[in-house]
């Protein structure tokens, strides 16, 4: 129960983070408005995206999925940063990268068996 837990929160992650790849790729109206209130240039979302895929691609490989993790905590601190510079709501859009990784983390505590046991070896130290 507890790995498909893992799973499940992994998943919802990794669908969000997917859809975030996929509207910046596609040049979508959307992504130009948001691009603009942050304050960065439009031309910057295609390689923001592929960042982004390759950090999704080596979190959904299990034998690469810590490094995947720990590169994307990065990049959504990197996120959050942007939002704070903006000025943007806080719970709701400066937060809300904390909340995905939230789950990133949450997802392989639960069904990565070496990240429990990386933290359990660490209270017992």
């Amino acid at each position: 129960m507890q790995t498909w837990t893992g799973r499940v929160l992994s998943g919802f992650a990794v669908l969000f983070l997917l859809f975030d790849v996929t509207i910046k790729l596609s040049g979508h109206p959307s992504v130009a408005e948001a691009s603009a209130q942050l304050g960065l240039p439009q031309w910057e979302a295609v390689p923001i995206a592929l960042v982004l895929l390759v950090c999704v691609a080596l979190y959904v490989v299990p034998r690469t999925s810590v490094i995947g993790a720990v590169l994307l905590t990065g990049y959504l601190g990197g996120a959050i940063q942007v939002h704070v510079r903006a000025e943007s709501p806080l719970f709701s859009h400066t937060f809300f990268p904390l909340y995905v990784a939230v789950f990133i983390w949450g997802g392989l505590f639960l069904r990565d068996l070496r990240v429990r046991q990386m933290l359990a070896a660490k209270e017992a130290a």
